[in-house]
């Protein structure tokens, strides 16, 4: 008889059989030695599989969901739809064809997240192609799909859902327990074993196994005696406690101890430490886990891990022991599974023994320079920028090394220093390692800092004065460098001084060009050209040259030198090679051409300030151009690693050039050349446009039937324009300079006075041209002292103006001097007569497309042998017939090696008299 219905004594136990002991052990469970697991095979219904699969894929979904990863989520709820379709047998025969509670509250979960998403369409015009895709058609079968279910929904809603017992039950636990609860007693029953199988499995993130020992597999298999069966017997009547409960294990607390216990000493046996923390807790009976230990993994290693010891207490502490435990340390730099932070901890406990011992300062260098490396690669991306605690420590590494390196003439660190040839012992020192590099690297991270924060905030503000820091340690560096006299290095640290030096403005400059300050003072300029001029005559590269000489060019024009950039700019050739440079050099050169279109305008040299300037805004996108920001994505325009390359080459916030400053400067320039040019050429039909997006947004402005009052800065300048045909200099200059205008633009010139001095004047003195322009067919002279009553200019202006005019031949007219009048010839063609003109030269192009046309269709058919007697506009005949090659004369003589039949028909159609068509 089976132990199991047995109520016998203790001797009827021990007189049974063999056969009867097998029996006692539960189904299906199996023993083994100490170092395997114990395993339990659980047989489990069709219901509870098909329950367990939604569940999974449930968990899937709402993963999915935390991330808005639509097309994983799409992917994931078809994979709904074909489990529950599969398990819709089982949930017709378990439940009356009604869907699980748990499936249907996913439903629900999901077709709320969507209405969210479609809602915001701000987040939706930022999303990946495949991300939207993915979310229309996610939307458009939750609607198909719920509609079916739409009762079974409804009733879910209406019902709150039920909180959690246990508060630090996860999500994806509770999605399980929603399960298991719909499930009825299966899934009460399917629980059980998996709480007692949870014990041998191994937690993710964890180093210590959970596993119980299985040497005492038998001995916590409690079968109970009469007493607990006679203790327990009220169990029996329990209708609620299934047959299989009622044998389970049912675990005390003494058990529970002695199998924490047994843990402990099987961890002891295998060599695992406690940690001190844990143990304290222990003893204190603070730490009622029962599981002993927890060490959290990161990346596959265990943070919580001792530190190995660098030297024993007996080992002799030198300069070769410590290199030989610093190449162990860097030997396992940038491999898988390396924890950075150890890494540092090693390097730096290093130094503190190394400065313990005075082993002198080669191995001190050598240790920062590996320290230094470190930080450098913390970040497992090279994109990202370092922690603020990180990027200080840093800086006081590199400063640290670099002071060593000056306090110590003897020391030599540089990379054409072999490691064979290394002198860490006594003088001089020589270290295989590169200072020059640490601080390039140093300077990089400081930009990437300025990148990542807001430029609107004070982090910005806290980030930039680190700035100071980074350009001591340039200079220091500097120093060494130029003690050393390696002409690389000496031209790699001078492009540094360069790069925190081109873009800033220095006011002594202009002070000293007008007097205000002695000629002797040490000046930006002079920094800059005592930097650049050593890098001309010494890089090897070329590439250190062509940004020594942008960066030139660009201080140059900040400081309103315009003759010394325009000359350096030319005399370089930059323009004609700058297209197979690096995409930063690239952007220098664009950011330098702004700035010398900036600088030009202030000098009133307008047409060159249009010429440097175009390039960049005909474009439309000066935004991107000058690496001050990404215009929105349109499809098709690049890829994700395209955009990430981007990012990374922007320029940091405080480098930017005003764009709508440059914007301005653009339009108002061409509206100063454009004007003047149109009312010249007015019906000319060659006529070209200079500027084609002034152009586009006049003739837009002319299209529209109602004009209000301008708003925006292009708006101002078109309605500037437009007074400026009609020569009015006084609406025109009211539009580009007023309040609002100078708010926005003119104010942030450094001596913003003059430039709209300098504007006023060219405003009269580009109407004053547009004037005479406009109406020179209605005057037969004009008096000079009307004209400068006019446009308040000074007589000598205005002379000179029209004296130019003149001679350019843009004005047919005649100065007489003794009266002081221009006489305007009428040789130019009225109104009509352009008109007529401009018809003819239509009419004559038509003509010409047609005789085309038609020769095209028929060429075909006739051409036989050597038919190329006719080469010019035309074939034979017509007009301008002489201009034909080979036999093409005025009667059409280009067609007689044709057939006669195609002669004579020509000759009927054309005649011989050439007059064409």
């Amino acid at each position: 008889m089976s132990r199991f219905f047995a109520t016998g004594t203790d001797s009827e136990s021990e007189s049974s059989s063999e056969e009867e002991q097998v029996s006692r052990q539960p189904p299906m469970t199996f023993t083994f030695s100490d170092d395997e697991e114990e395993t339990r095979r659980v047989v489990r219904s069709t219901k509870e599989k098909r329950f367990e699969e939604l569940t999974s894929i449930i968990k899937n979904i709402r993963n999915y969901k935390k991330i808005k990863d639509m097309t994983s989520m799409l992917s994931s709820f078809e994979d709904l739809q074909k489990a529950y379709t599969k398990a819709l047998p089982v949930v017709m025969k378990e439940t009356n064809g009604q869907p699980p509670e748990f499936f249907l509250r996913c439903l629900i979960e999901c077709e709320t997240f969507v209405a969210q998403l479609w809602e915001d369409r701000n987040y939706r015009k930022n999303m990946s192609k495949s991300n939207s895709k993915s979310l229309t058609s996610l939307r458009q079968k939750l609607r198909k799909y719920c509609k079916e279910m739409e009762p079974e929904l409804a009733h879910i809603r209406e019902q709150p859902e039920l909180p959690e017992q246990d508060g630090d039950k996860t999500d994806d636990d509770s999605s399980d327990s929603e399960a298991h609860e719909v499930g009825g007693k299966a899934e009460a029953e399917a629980k059980v074993p998996q709480v007692t199988a949870a014990t041998a499995t191994a937690v993710e993130g964890f180093t210590e196994s959970r596993a119980p020992d299985d040497d005492d597999s038998e001995d916590s298999i409690d079968w109970g005696s009469d007493s607990s069966s006679s203790g327990d017997s009220s169990d029996e009547y329990d209708k609620n406690i299934t047959l299989r409960e009622r044998f389970l294990k049912r675990t005390t607390e003494r058990d529970e101890e002695e199998e924490r216990e047994r843990r402990r000493e099987r961890r002891r046996d295998r060599g695992e430490r406690e940690r001190p923390s844990v143990r304290r807790a222990r003893k204190a009976g603070e730490l009622d886990d029962g599981e002993g230990a927890w060490e959290t993994v990161r990346n596959g290693v265990a943070t919580t891990q001792e530190k190995p010891k660098m030297f024993s207490k007996e080992a002799e502490v030198d300069v070769p022991a410590v290199v030989k435990k610093l190449e162990e340390v860097v030997a396992a730099r940038g491999k898988k599974r390396t924890d950075r932070r150890l890494q540092l901890e090693l390097l730096r406990e290093l130094l503190t023994i190394s400065d313990a011992h005075n082993l002198g300062p080669a191995v001190a260098a050598k240790l920062k320079a590996a320290i230094a490396a470190a930080y450098f690669d913390y970040n497992a991306k090279v994109s990202d920028s370092m922690k603020p605690e990180h990027w200080n420590k840093l800086v006081e590494c590199v400063q640290d090394l670099v002071d060593l390196l000056i306090g110590h003439e003897d020391l030599v660190v540089s990379e054409m220093v072999p490691e064979e040839a290394e002198q860490l012992v006594g003088p001089p020192w020589r270290v295989n390692s590169c200072a020059v590099t640490a601080v390039e690297r140093l300077d990089d991270e400081f930009i990437k800092l300025l990148k990542e924060c807001d430029p609107h905030s004070n982090e910005y503000v806290d980030r930039l004065k680190d700035e100071i820091r980074v350009s001591s340690i340039i200079d220091k560096i500097q120093k060494y460098v130029e003690k050393r006299g390696v002409q690389d290095e000496v031209c790699r640290i001078y492009l540094r001084k360069i790069d925190h030096l081109y873009y800033k403005f220095d006011p002594t400059v202009l002070k000293q060009k007008a007097g205000e300050l002695p000629a002797g003072l040490d000046t930006s300029i002079q920094v800059m050209n005592r930097l650049c001029k050593y890098i001309y005559a010494n890089d090897n590269t070329g590439r250190l040259r062509t940004r020594a000489i942008l960066s030139h060019m660009y201080h140059y024009a900040l400081h309103d030198d315009w003759f010394r950039a325009r000359d350096l700019l030319l005399m370089s050739h930059l323009q004609e090679t700058i297209n197979h440079s690096d995409p930063s050099t690239q952007i220098l050169y664009n950011r330098t051409m702004a700035n010398l279109g900036l600088c030009a305008f202030r000098y009133g040299n307008i047409k060159d300030a249009h010429a440097c300037l175009v390039d960049l805004m005909v474009t439309g996108k000066p935004k991107e151009l000058l690496a001050q920001g990404l215009l929105p994505q349109r499809q098709h325009e690049r890829s994700k690693e395209q955009e990430k390359i981007e990012k990374q080459r922007q320029m940091p916030f405080h480098m930017h050039i005003n764009l709508e400053l440059l914007e301005c400067v653009y339009f108002v320039s061409a509206m100063l050349i454009e004007i003047p040019y149109m009312a010249a050429h007015e019906f000319d039909a060659r006529r070209r446009m200079i500027s084609k997006t002034f152009y586009q947004n006049l003739r837009a402005s002319e299209r529209q039937s109602l004009v209000g009052p301008p708003e925006s800065m292009r708006e101002h300048v078109v309605a500037a324009a437009r007074a400026m045909r009609h020569g009015n200099w006084e609406l025109c200059y009211n539009y580009i300079v007023n309040p609002k205008m100078n708010a926005k633009v003119w104010d942030l010139f450094y001596q913003a006075d003059l430039v709209r001095e300098m504007l006023l004047r060219l405003i009269r003195e580009e109407s004053m041209r547009t004037y005479l322009f406009t109406y020179s067919n209605v005057y037969a002279s004009v008096s000079l002292e009307t004209l400068q009553a006019m446009f308040q200019l000074p007589k000598s202006a205005v002379h000179s103006l029209v004296s130019k005019m003149i001679i350019g031949e843009e004005l047919l007219a005649s100065m007489d001097d003794p009266s002081g009048c221009i006489v305007l010839h009428r040789c130019e063609p009225s109104r009509l007569q352009a008109l007529a003109l401009q018809l003819t030269d239509k009419l004559f192009n038509f003509v010409d497309s047609n005789e085309r046309i038609f020769e095209m269709k028929q060429n075909p058919f006739f051409q036989r042998g050597n038919v190329g007697g006719y080469g010019g506009r035309d074939r034979g005949g017509g007009r301008g017939g002489q201009e034909r090659g080979g036999g093409g004369g005025r009667g059409g003589d280009g067609w007689q090696r044709r057939g006669q039949r195609n002669q004579r028909r020509h000759h009927d159609d054309r005649g011989h008299d050439g007059e064409g068509y």
